[in-house]
Formats: C-alpha cells, sequence, structure tokens
C-alpha cells in the first residue's frame, strides 16, 4: 500500500510537469541543496542559459520569501526560526514554472494583494520603473528586503506570473505565487 501511495504521487507530479517538489521548513542549506540541483537539471535538459538563469532567480527569490515570511514556523537553535512552504519547479507546455506556497497572516496577505494586483497590471517599462522606485524609497514596514522581490520576479517571469490566496482562519491565508519563464 505504502509503494502504491508514492507512485500515485509521483505520477500526480509527472502529470503536473513537475520535476522538483519540497514540501517543509526551509533552511538556506535546502536553498542551495535545490538550487544547485535545479541549475543542473536544467543544464541537462539544455534549456537557454537566460531561461535558466531567470528561473534560478525567480526559485532563490520565492524561497527567501518562506524563510522569511511563512507564518507557520517552529523556533531553533540555529537560528530564530524555521519556516514551512511547499515549492515547486516544472514544465508547462514550452515553459518552465516556479511555484511557492506558505501561509501568512492574513494583513500581509491583504498587502501582498495589493501590491501584486499593482505589478501584474505593468508592462517591462513599468515595472522597471517601480523597481527603481522601491530601490529608492524606504525598507516596507516588516520587510526584511528592499521589497523589490515580487518586482525581481515578475521582471524575470516572461511567461507571467499568477498567484493566489486561500484565508485558512481568523489569522492566516495561504498565498501561492506561480511564475512562467
Amino acid at each position: 500500500m505504502l509503494a502504491m501511495e508514492m507512485l500515485e504521487f509521483k505520477k500526480r507530479l509527472a502529470k503536473s510537469g513537475i520535476i522538483f517538489c519540497y514540501s517543509g521548513y526551509m533552511t538556506e542549506e535546502i536553498l542551495y541543496g535545490i538550487g544547485n540541483a535545479l541549475k543542473a537539471k536544467l543544464d541537462v535538459e539544455d534549456f537557454d542559459r537566460k531561461v535558466t538563469k531567470a528561473a534560478f532567480a525567480i526559485f532563490v527569490e520565492q524561497v527567501q520569501n518562506v524563510i522569511r515570511y511563512s507564518a507557520e514556523k517552529i523556533p531553533t537553535t540555529e537560528c530564530d526560526s524555521m519556516r514551512y512552504g511547499i515549492l515547486s519547479v516544472g514544465y508547462s507546455g514550452e515553459s518552465v514554472f516556479v511555484s511557492c506556497g506558505n501561509a501568512v497572516d492574513n494583513e500581509s496577505a491583504e498587502n501582498l494583494r495589493t501590491v501584486l494586483g499593482k505589478i501584474k497590471g505593468l508592462d517591462r517599462e513599468g515595472m522597471k520603473a517601480l523597481w527603481k522606485e522601491t530601490l529608492k524609497g524606504d525598507t516596507p514596514m516588516g520587510s526584511k528586503g528592499a521589497g523589490v522581490g515580487f518586482i525581481d520576479i515578475a521582471r524575470q517571469a516572461r511567461g507571467g506570473v499568477e498567484f493566489d490566496f486561500l484565508r485558512l482562519d481568523d489569522e492566516n491565508t495561504f498565498f501561492t505565487v506561480k511564475a512562467y519563464i
């Protein structure tokens, strides 16, 4: 029975085009390990160097978002906490996609919805201008970076970006972003 369950899981992943899938607590070590395997896999598949570079950059940004902002976390002795998320990388037609999901608090979800809605409506020049404006501005409240992560993802995602939210309870929302290269 166990083998059948895992085989069915493997088949569902393959049917969805997924070549990498990780669900669990994320750390910098996970980021480096999966990142190196991802680059090697895309190199073996002989993808254009620009596609490989963009997929890797988006992957790094998405994993860092989980590491920094996921609401599902456990304290550790080695760092302040480990945070939970799910990541997948795969193919959709001729495109490579990188998708990530994690819980965020409801207030953050509303802020993300606003920011991502604004980004989604911009063309390449508009994204470039927003990127420069954001870098020059103050770091957004609660941000552990410059606030340009999702702009970078959208700029690298030549095939577009999708995002979705699912309210879990009074405190948290599950947030997913999928970028196509």
